[in-house]
């Protein structure tokens, strides 16, 4: 599909997203079976979530406190009355042949999220708002399994009545990357409010993207096409940087864009269709008879208020004010809800904030990346690394050797203290004036000609005088403080 920048350049991307998050609550929404990820097919299910007939369904009162905390996370207006609907379409991994839904009434109304993004003509980064139109409460599908060369479909009905909130945006996005960063902070909310773990991979948050375009000033909408099955960001933000590409393509040549269900091949990067896009009376919504309308009085409100926890952007400016750190140290350790949890627990034992950062950032995060665990599985304690901070700091311990050996070390000794282990290993070492200045002492003696040519100007050498006494030093010395006396001392009067 080729098309000239210029081309591009005339049209507007124009797109919004319905993201599902499955909620991390033991049971369904509607009924007391598991809600739980990776168990055997079928066996978390009941008469209520196959729908027998005579069976009714019953609200799952966490359901409810958790949709809230998001709608409180998200700045939205909280509805007092509720119904639920019913969304009626026929599939396979559908027990009910409907979807209990919020149509009428949404949970949540209005609200935003804040998404931090790149100038597109500058180097910088900046903060852009991308508004909600609401976020319901709403019961999943089944899995339909489709084993390659197979004439049939398996189901898996585990997931069916798992408890989601879907989160719909206003059509906000107008570059790939905002749709991409717009995931990231929804995913780091519902992580940092601990009802779902966001992991897309599993399926726990999925999303669709609604997509269209239109020329540059032009205050009209285009056509809306939705594109599913994206289990990553990465493949969200391709799929849209695709589906602008082919819309704009087929408007340059006078075509029409047909109003359709899109799906993404990851493989080959481009979007094809699925089916033809329902309108909303091809549901046929209508009130949920088996289930009474549930109110949320002030009380309920205040009580789960008062249970949310420090969000991103509290905790950035906190570790700002409080820890005076730098604008990036604070993203990149508020990015993850342990991460920030883990760097304010280590805080409490020492006052060197910008070291403690500098150690998460760096080695810590190093070690994360290679090994394939996340902040919560970090393998030091706060008191180990607290400790660690403080004996580099002190200069008793070098950072090169305590980000290597010692860190290694700690993590088959985890009921040891970092000083414990680092005395075992040898890796202490003296910056004790007294104890570090016979052998500085004797390098100057044994160089005088090399001394007198560095106090005419030859400053280099002192690395050549460094080097001698942390060759013939017999105990591990402090680099930093050699450094200090082996000056004083060549820069004295002989």
């Amino acid at each position: 599909m080729k098309i000239s920048p210029t081309a591009l350049q005339r049209y507007e991307l124009v797109a919004g997203l319905e993201i599902h998050v499955q909620l991390k609550t033991a049971s369904k929404i509607f009924a007391t079976d598991a809600n739980r990820f990776g168990d055997a097919p079928n066996t978390n299910i009941s008469i209520i979530t196959l729908a027998h007939p005579g069976t009714l369904p019953m609200l799952n009162k966490a359901v409810v406190e958790m949709a809230i905390k998001m709608g409180f996370a998200c700045h939205c207006d909280i509805s007092r009355y509720n119904l639920f609907d019913r969304k009626n379409y026929f599939y396979p991994d559908l027990p009910k042949g409907y979807q209990i839904t919020q149509e009428k009434t949404p949970i949540c109304k209005g609200g935003y999220v804040n998404i931090k993004v790149r100038h597109p003509n500058e180097n910088s980064w900046f903060f852009k708002r991308i508004r909600l139109n609401r976020i319901h409460l709403e019961e999943d599908a089944g899995k339909s399994i489709h084993p390659p060369e197979a004439s049939y479909s398996l189901l898996d009905f585990n997931r069916a009545g798992a408890p989601l909130i879907e989160i719909v945006t206003q059509p906000d996005i107008r570059h790939a990357e905002e749709a991409a960063a717009c995931l990231n902070a929804i995913r780091r909310l519902v992580r940092y409010l601990g009802i779902s773990d966001g992991n897309m991979e599993e399926g726990s948050m999925r999303c669709d993207a609604n997509v269209s375009v239109r020329l540059k000033g032009d205050p009209k909408l285009g056509q809306k096409v939705e594109i599913k099955n994206m289990n990553s960001m990465r493949n969200v933000q391709r799929a849209i940087e695709y589906e602008f590409t082919r819309q704009v393509s087929l408007l340059e040549k006078g075509e029409i864009i047909t109003r359709e269900t899109r799906l993404f091949d990851a493989d080959r990067g481009t979007t094809f269709p699925m089916r033809t896009k329902e309108e909303l009376n091809d549901y046929r919504y209508f009130p949920e008879p088996d289930l009474a309308p549930f109110i949320v009085t002030e009380e309920d409100l205040r009580r789960i208020r008062a249970q949310m926890p420090a969000l991103p952007e509290e905790l950035t400016e906190k570790f700002q004010q409080l820890y005076q750190l730098p604008s990036y140290d604070a993203a990149v350790l508020t990015e993850d809800y342990e991460m920030a949890v883990f760097f304010q627990q280590v805080c409490q034992l020492t006052t060197h904030y910008k070291a403690v950062s500098n150690w998460l950032m760096g080695p810590i995060k190093s070690y994360l990346n290679e090994t394939g665990r996340t902040a919560s599985q970090i393998p030091l304690t706060a008191e180990q690394l607290a400790e660690i901070v403080e004996l580099t700091e002190a200069g008793k311990l070098s950072f090169s050797v305590a980000s290597k050996e010692l860190l290694s070390a700690l993590v088959d000794r985890p009921q040891l203290s970092a000083k414990e282990v680092a005395e075992r290993l040898n890796l202490i070492q003296t910056s004790d004036n007294e104890q570090l200045m016979p052998y500085i002492q004797a390098v100057v003696n044994k160089f005088p000609q090399q001394v007198a040519a560095y106090r005419k100007g030859k400053k280099n050498l002192l690395a050549m005088f460094m080097g001698e006494i942390m060759k013939t030093a017999p105990i591990k010395i402090d680099p930093r403080k050699v450094s200090e006396l082996l000056r004083q001392t060549l820069e004295s009067s002989s």
